[in-house]
């Protein structure tokens, strides 16, 4: 790992064993971009990456002067007005009305390792040998206002992380308008694009298109990350695949209001942008005062679409999420919410507990409709205090008879939210987001508390941290079950406006943080109304999340897999439900509920007393074999295999870090009749290990696993069967590999 600058020919090189990063001062002061790819040798100059030719209907710089054009140019940091006329990375309202800016190099500076981003979530090093930063200095001559660029390189792994400060160091108030993480012009366009969409329930299914001229986008203007569009997206090369081709992954450590953007110009070339969303967006600068935007993660993978993500696993997993579970595997769970709704008394939780101890089960979640006078979602929100009505000595004699049991317990909260029939609400009606003389809309009959005011967050704060204290709780769920409208905070005056979205965001960062210092070994999971703010920004403050609200295993299969693309294993909440399931209404295999969830955090969404001897049998058995292999399923290196967005298979599987221990998860959606012989190649394997498969005792040499493949054919294919109860619809299989010599 390097940074060198070259004085002579002012050119900038990092890089490490897997990549390199190019760029270099312009003639007329801004930074050039000239290559970010595969590891290539340092040398004094190259400058010859540099192309700018004289072009018909260009416009130039300097006047007599053909040759250079921002428009021509690729860019670090492009701005719009001055020869550019592609999307900019950074706009400024000045006091005469212009948008102009003209960031000029001034010079440079190397650290060992990374700086903290203030109040912003952000990868990290334990070790400054970890990564080097770089950090390039410009300035705008007129305003007054220094950029700086922060670039870090880590160690190992094709990852560059960025993220831009802006500081007014001149006279005038200013308006920041437009402030990207990351710029990143490429030469060509000869790129795939694959974003992660969809909706409640079916979250981050993933979408593929060629690239072509104009303008691809994906973005949210929800206040959070949202259901609809995931701030990750890829520019893979036509022919890479999930093993093999070059792949750029674009991830951004945010939870609010992002644009995640590739601009194909005329000449093909691709101007990818990304960073908060500049629609709405108004950041008001005085004298001295700084922005910082979130940090972008680049990833660069000539070992195709699993060679990105597990890069990407092994930094969010290691050094973005923190704290004393960030590498321990996750208890095993259940939660009563599909089991009870707010229909609940505290000897039903008892039973349920009891029931779920009995299994395995280690810790118990209440959910929603402990609190207030919350007995359906009209409601209480707001009143962090539990009605002793339903729980007579509070949470805290709860948690002592689910301790008493041999189990953990957890708590769901909402703090971002408040129903106008709650004593919160009552006492402070200007909490909450709203636009004068207009009126408020209401999503699940609640309203978003204005987390950009200090003291909003601090009465939170107290309220959550007087139950943390004095209870036994291990493990708190965290849902927002909402976007926000009419986005306008009493408490700033009408030139900040433009700040509420993102410093409610910051709001909620803190109220995370303080949270986390306070009470460092509770397990927190992110959620919103399941996956609409699973983001790496969450992460930080929350090592896992719940990745859906659908917790049907056949709909699971595409919203795991899609999470997969950018997400650890270890991050993914995944339960076994109800069956029929309560969101499609579907009945699905008790095993394969279980073989689906085992690929995530694995807890039971259900009340198992309703479960009949063998079902109860079942879970059990599947309660032993999580805890045998949970540190395997979720810190493995995972790999897709096969997917459910090309058929009617699918098909993971996940690798031990010495190569000894294997588990395939394989996945039928709906069964045919006298099908074709099947096997699936497997991948990550020794190929010098014999591995022997459990469920049929055979043994296979990695090598004829990888190359030839396991053999997947359903033995209902040619013939009939009369136990047919194992060969219907949705059914699945799990092959467990142990090395043998």
């Amino acid at each position: 790992m390097s940074i060198v600058f070259n004085e002579g020919t002012k050119t900038f090189h990092l890089y490490n064993q897997e990549i390199s990063y190019l760029m270099m001062v312009l003639d007329n002061g801004h930074m050039g971009q000239l290559y970010f790819g595969k590891r290539v040798h340092d040398r004094e100059d190259f400058s010859y990456l540099y192309e700018s030719l004289p072009r018909s209907m260009a416009s130039y710089l300097y006047e007599g002067e053909y040759s250079l054009s921002l428009e021509h140019v690729k860019q670090e940091y492009g701005v719009y007005g001055t020869t550019d006329y592609r999307h900019p990375a950074v706009e400024i309202l000045q006091p005469n009305g212009s948008r102009l800016c003209d960031f000029q190099y001034k010079g440079y500076e190397i650290r060992k390792g990374k700086p903290k981003l203030n109040g912003l979530p952000a990868t990290y090093t334990e070790k400054e040998e970890e990564a080097e930063t770089l950090i390039l200095t410009l300035k705008d001559s007129v305003t007054g206002v220094v950029l700086e660029l922060l670039y870090t390189i880590f160690a190992k792994g094709g990852i560059l992380a960025r993220s831009a400060k802006i500081t007014n160091k001149g006279t005038d108030e200013l308006h920041l308008t437009t402030a990207m993480s990351l710029c990143m012009d490429l030469p060509d366009y000869n790129y795939e694009w694959l974003q992660f969409s969809g909706a409640w329930a079916r979250e981050r299914h993933l979408k593929v298109r060629r690239l072509e001229q104009g303008i691809q986008a994906v973005d949210s203007l929800r206040g959070h990350s949202s259901h609809e569009h995931n701030p990750f997206i890829v520019l893979k090369r036509p022919d890479a695949s999930e093993f093999q081709g070059e792949v750029i992954g674009f991830s951004l450590i945010y939870s609010g209001n992002f644009l995640a953007q590739a601009e194909v110009d005329t000449h093909a070339t691709t101007r990818v942008l990304m960073g908060i969303h500049p629609m709405g967006f108004d950041w008001t600068l005085e004298k001295e005062e700084s922005f910082q935007t979130p940090e972008a993660v680049m990833v660069y993978s000539d070992q195709g679409l699993n060679g990105m993500s597990q890069t990407f696993h092994r930094l969010y997993q290691k050094r973005l999420a923190r704290g004393y579970w960030r590498d321990k595997a996750r208890p095993i769970l259940n939660n009563n919410w599909e089991a009870t709704y707010f229909d609940f008394t505290e000897d039903r939780l008892v039973e349920i507990a009891a029931k779920a101890k009995e299994c395995g089960v280690e810790l118990f979640v209440l959910d929603d409709g402990w609190f207030g006078q919350r007995s359906s979602d009209r409601a209480g929100l707001g009143d962090w205090e539990a009605n002793l009505e339903r729980l007579p000595r509070g949470i805290t004699g709860l948690a002592e008879k689910i301790e008493e049991l041999g189990m953990k317990f957890g708590l769901w909260f909402e703090p971002e939210m408040v129903n106008k029939d709650s004593d919160l609400y009552r006492k402070h009606p200007d909490w909450i987001l709203a636009t004068p003389n207009r009126s408020i809309s209401h999503g699940r009959n609640q309203y978003v508390l204005d987390f950009s005011r200090k003291e909003v967050v601090d009465c939170i704060y107290e309220m959550m941290a007087k139950i943390l204290s004095e209870a036994k709780v291990s493990y708190i769920k965290w849902d927002m079950n909402r976007s926000i409208t009419e986005c306008y905070s009493a408490a700033l005056p009408p030139k900040r406006q433009g700040e509420v979205f993102h410093r409610y965001i910051l709001g909620v960062y803190d109220l995370y943080e303080r949270l986390n210092t306070r009470f460092p070994h509770i397990l927190f999971e992110s959620c919103a109304s399941g996956g609409a703010r699973f983001d790496p920004g969450i992460l930080y403050y929350a090592p896992q999340g719940w990745a859906s609200d659908d917790s049907d295993a056949v709909e699971r299969l595409k919203i795991q897999y899609g999470t997969s693309f950018c997400y650890p294993i270890s991050s993914i909440g995944s339960h076994v439900s109800v069956a029929p399931n309560h969101q499609v209404f579907r009945d699905t295999p008790l095993h394969t509920r279980a073989n689906v969830a085992y690929f995530g955090t694995f807890g039971y969404e259900l009340d198992l007393n309703k479960l009949n001897e063998e079902e109860l049998e079942s879970v059990k058995a599947q309660i032993v074999f999580m805890k045998e292999y949970r540190k395997l399923l979720q810190f493995g290196t995972f790999y897709r295999l096969t997917s459910p967005f090309e058929g009617n298979i699918t098909c993971w599987m996940v690798v031990s870090e010495d190569q000894t221990e294997a588990i395939v998860g394989w996945y039928r959606t709906l069964n045919h009749v006298n099908m074709p012989y099947t096997r699936v190649r497997l991948h990550g394997l020794s190929p010098d290990f014999c591995y022997k498969e459990e469920g049929t005792g055979k043994s296979y040499y990695g090598d004829e696993l990888m190359n030839i493949g396991l053999i997947t054919t359903d033995s209902m294919s040619g013939q009939v069967v009369e136990n047919t109860e194992e060969y219907g619809d949705f059914d699945s299989r799990l092959y467990v590999l142990r090395a043998i010599s």
